[in-house]
């Protein structure tokens, strides 16, 4: 079951954010098995953007994170396929452009899950649930990979 990550997933993993969800991105992210982890370049992009902007990182110190997660997990490009399906997405369930492209590079890539805090949990689109790691009760879908670790 492969899992893809959004922005916020990772930029918690980076130190953006409270220290709670800071530490809880980074246990999360250390017990996913990293064959099973599909990081969709714009979820990349974006947190290019976040350190740069918000966070305030030198840009090469941001592109080296970027290069980190890169080295660390598969990234898959967004496709013109991709992109028209976003387009749909946006217009169907009114989610944001750049949130949709990347749930549709998870279901062009045969994910089940996203982990996301910022999308509706449980929203289930082309085969990808949307799951918000941090929410209670947890999902079994999150669960059943993270027994095994």
């Amino acid at each position: 079951m492969l899992v893809a990550l959004d922005t916020n997933i990772l930029a918690y993993a980076e130190g953006i954010g409270d220290s709670t969800r800071c530490g809880e991105a980074i246990r999360l992210i250390e017990r996913l098995p990293a064959e099973l982890v599909l990081l969709p370049a714009q979820s990349l992009g974006e947190l290019f953007r976040v350190l740069t902007g918000k966070a305030k990182r030198e840009q090469a110190l941001a592109r080296q994170a970027i290069m980190n997660w890169a080295d660390s997990f598969e990234v898959a490009d967004s496709s013109w396929a991709a992109f028209q399906a976003a387009m749909d997405l946006t217009i169907d369930h009114r989610i944001q452009i750049w949130d949709a492209l990347i749930m549709a590079v998870a279901a062009e890539n045969s994910c089940r899950m996203l982990l996301s805090e910022d999308l509706q949990n449980g929203f289930i689109w082309r085969g990808v649930t949307v799951v918000n790691p941090f929410a209670a009760p947890s999902s079994p879908l999150l669960d059943n990979i993270l027994k095994t670790r």
